[in-house]
């Protein structure tokens, strides 16, 4: 039965992307002027994929920026006064407590007539782990701002980076996360599919084990494997000796390699270079080529070219999606110090799907 409402492939046309602003100084300590430079780059990536011809004609979509306090969008103003076109970027004052907005935001649907909806589960901080006074606000926010009316289903908490879909009803995700008691403590795997069917249409979906090591979020799913094409995904291999996630990665391979999709079709699976180890403060960060955007005439992978050195993982990482994803314009581009903050590109994005 086909579903009456879904959840588009991250590929759809998109109306706009809310991205978030690092804005809380003592979240981000010195890395704070950093981070705002590797968002500055995502946004000219997302507005100016052709970067020798930055014309109107050639922006990708429209980029809405959310920022909190009068420091935070000062910069973010200035920031805009830069770019060649500042009037395709929209700042917007929200009480957020960080960037992470493909969590604290709404998840976009749209029904086969084509109208958008928003759609938003419980969040609780990432399993109770980052309680930021505002947060549980921005749904709410960015459904007004994009004009979508909020359809809430607070009995199951669900991030967005959490879920990974094709558009045709295919979702993967990860137990780690969503039957972590620290979120559904009471909830078995098939309620979390029901609640999963009756807000994004979802028709089946897949259950991987474990996310990466050091992920503050228990797994999500944009680090370990995404949809680039009905039918096709990618995963990561192991990269060097020292790295940290083998034997996930191994496991997520081995699982997505049997899997079927929705439409029955079985899954072609390819694989790109992880980052390797990739530490902060001594410990493996959850440093993943996956956590990129697909914008609508480009991509955006995130590099760790200042955590580790390793630029022919990097490279062929590079080579491999760019092969992969139906997109004129890619970009690599350094997100160091966003992963500092736990997170990257994909993290701080959350598209809003063409009417």
């Amino acid at each position: 039965m086909t579903a009456r409402i879904r959840q588009p492939a991250e590929w759809a046309d998109h109306d706009a992307v809310f991205i978030g602003w690092p804005s809380a100084a003592d979240l981000w300590g010195d890395h704070l002027g950093p981070a705002r430079a590797e968002v500055e780059d995502l946004i000219r990536a997302i507005l100016y994929p052709n970067e020798a011809k930055p014309g109107e004609d050639e922006r990708g979509e429209r980029v809405h920026l959310l920022v909190r306090g009068g420091e935070a969008r000062k910069i973010a103003e200035i920031m805009r006064s830069h770019l060649p076109d500042p009037d395709a970027l929209d700042i917007h004052d929200a009480p957020i407590g960080d960037i992470w907005l493909r969590d604290t935001g709404p998840i976009f649907t749209r029904t086969e007539s084509g109208a958008v909806a928003a759609v938003a589960f419980r969040f609780n901080g990432w399993g109770g782990k980052y309680d930021l006074v505002g947060d549980t606000e921005i749904a709410d926010i960015i459904a007004r701002l994009a004009d979508a009316p909020l359809d809430r289903h607070d009995g199951v908490v669900v991030e967005g980076g959490a879920l990974e879909t094709d558009g045709e009803g295919t979702f993967i995700t990860t137990r780690q996360c969503l039957l972590n008691n620290n979120r559904n403590p009471s909830l078995t795997q098939t309620d979390v599919e029901a609640a999963l069917r009756g807000a994004l249409g979802a028709e089946k979906v897949i259950w991987l084990d474990e996310g990466l090591t050091g992920d503050h979020t228990d797994g999500h799913v944009d680090n370990l494997v995404r949809f680039v094409a009905p039918g096709k995904v990618v995963c990561m291999r192991p990269t060097g000796e020292d790295d940290p996630n083998a034997a996930v990665l191994a496991a997520i391979e081995k699982t997505l390699s049997a899997e079927t999709d929705a439409g029955g079709r079985s899954l072609e699976v390819a694989t790109v270079p992880s980052p390797g180890r990739v530490e902060i403060d001594g410990a493996p960060a959850a440093a993943s080529h996956l956590n990129f955007y697909v914008a609508n005439r480009s991509a955006i992978m995130p590099v760790f070219a200042r955590r580790n050195g390793r630029d022919e993982a990097a490279a062929d990482a590079c080579e491999g999606l760019k092969a992969l994803i139906a997109r004129d314009h890619f970009f690599a581009i350094d997100s160091s110090r966003l992963l500092t903050g736990g997170g990257s590109f994909h993290c701080i994005t959350q598209q809003q799907p063409a009417r």
